[in-house]
């Protein structure tokens, strides 16, 4: 197989080797982190979840970066992005260490939440520096024409050991001994593990090898603002790139409805509100299928990319969401969900790596890491901004056709949008710093 040949082709570098073995860890350990937080949230006997419930949930994982993620994304353009993993997966496996702690406890002072409460917030604010760290510095482990296959690569690494570390948190919890403080404590210090493992793989690489190679300057407040509009002024000289966080940030909000549909679904109307081990083992089946979805995406891309180009790729998988959504994602039941979970992972990791593949090949490196930070921001912002819609929608069983069809149509809408706004810059432009771009001759 073509994939099979270029994944043996970048994994001669060793620094992208590394790179794999860095961010599958980081993020299983986020993972196992996340699962062990949802439990206290999703999964307690004694209260029923709303959806406002579950939009706290995300905001808490998903906004503390966001909020200051704009004002450190300088330092990702100054500091070495190695020694950024480095202290940053260390700094989490003390805060895993610490939460292990204050679980055991089985305490809920509320000065003893609130410390349990803080310290989550920074482990996965934290989180998303890291990763926006290793997304800048990987055009320092490949070579100029391999931005497709790594993108394809490396967003599948980081979902699929995401659900891995969600696993292996689910796993403990449903099958442990002890009681469900101890069990969490343990869930908690699997992530330390992890983290402490990453940390220590990063320490292997040398200072600069992930970038940046000419470090920025020092920036105050005003100069990171200065700084941060310098960035979106060179998006906006790169539209190709630009349109492509525009049409990620859509799909995520349309990803997002789903999501906290169908977790509503699995807990509140599907099973009774006390059989909290059957939602979660269903949640985690329907995780587990969006998983192997993701996983297939490195399948799909690549020969689709190369029959169709980067961006009749991005317009097939949209439509390809669409049709999924109507269908499958119609039949508001176990099974049909199931499956329609799989084909929504496939698609939606397709698109992030055409996305990806496009950002990476049209942003200069000095500004790179400020951009993939923004990246993240709006990237997960669309997420909570979804979980808000959906408190505010979706009665509290999560039964709503009206809001499949419409996110159905969402897809097709922006399907349109994005070939329209994409027709004027030509097929060639997307094509660029992929192996396509060699040979296309595409307008």
């Amino acid at each position: 197989m073509q994939f099979v040949q270029n994944l043996r082709r970048l994994l001669r570098h060793d620094r992208f080797r590394k790179l794999v073995t860095i961010r599958a860890l980081t993020q299983c350990a986020d993972g196992t982190l996340q699962v062990g937080m949802a439990s206290h949230i999703l999964f307690n006997p004694a209260q029923q979840p709303t959806a406002w419930a579950i939009a706290a949930m995300f905001a808490i994982t998903l906004m503390p970066f966001s909020i200051v993620g704009p004002f450190v994304s300088g330092l990702l353009d100054r500091w070495s992005r190695r020694t950024v993993a480095v202290v940053v997966d260390a700094t989490r496996c003390v805060l895993a260490l610490v939460i292990a702690a204050i679980v055991a406890t089985g305490s809920t002072a509320p000065l003893v939440s609130t410390a349990l409460f803080g310290c989550l917030m920074v482990a996965l604010a934290l989180n998303r520096f890291v990763l926006a760290g290793l997304s800048a510095g990987l055009q320092h482990t490949i070579d100029d024409d391999e931005f497709l296959t790594a993108s394809a690569v490396m967003p599948m690494i980081g979902p699929t050991t995401l659900l891995l570390g969600g696993a292996l948190a689910g796993a403990i919890r449903l099958a442990s001994p002890w009681p469900a403080a101890m069990a969490d404590a343990v869930i908690f210090c699997c992530a330390a593990a992890m983290w402490a493992t990453s940390s220590l793989v990063a320490s292997r690489l040398s200072p600069r090898s992930l970038g940046p190679l000419d470090p920025a300057p020092r920036t105050r407040f005003v100069e990171t603002l200065h700084a941060l509009h310098d960035a979106g002024r060179h998006l906006a000289h790169r539209r190709p790139a630009l349109l492509g966080l525009v049409t990620i940030t859509y799909q995520r909000v349309l990803y997002g409805l789903t999501l906290v549909s169908v977790l509503l679904l699995f807990r509140n109307h599907v099973h009774a509100p006390t059989e909290v081990n059957a939602a979660m083992a269903d949640i985690g089946l329907w995780m587990a299928a969006s998983g192997v979805g993701f996983a297939c995406s490195v399948l799909l891309v690549p020969p689709l990319a190369h029959r169709l180009g980067m961006r009749g790729s991005i317009v097939v998988v949209l439509l390809a969401s669409a049709l999924v959504q109507l269908l499958p994602g119609l039949v508001l039941r176990r099974w049909p969900l199931v499956v329609a979970s799989f084909f929504i992972g496939w698609f939606a990791q397709s698109l992030k790596i055409c996305i990806d593949t496009v950002v990476q090949a049209h942003v200069d490196d000095e500004v790179k890491g400020r951009v993939f930070v923004i990246y993240d921001v709006v990237f997960n912002a669309a997420i909570v901004l979804a979980s808000v819609l959906a408190a505010a929608i979706i009665p509290p069983g999560g039964v709503s056709r009206p809001l499949m069809v419409a996110i159905g149509l969402g897809y097709l809408a922006l399907a349109t949008g994005f070939w329209l706004a994409s027709r004027p810059m030509g097929s060639a432009v997307f094509n660029r710093g992929t192996q396509l771009g060699l040979t296309s001759t595409r307008a």
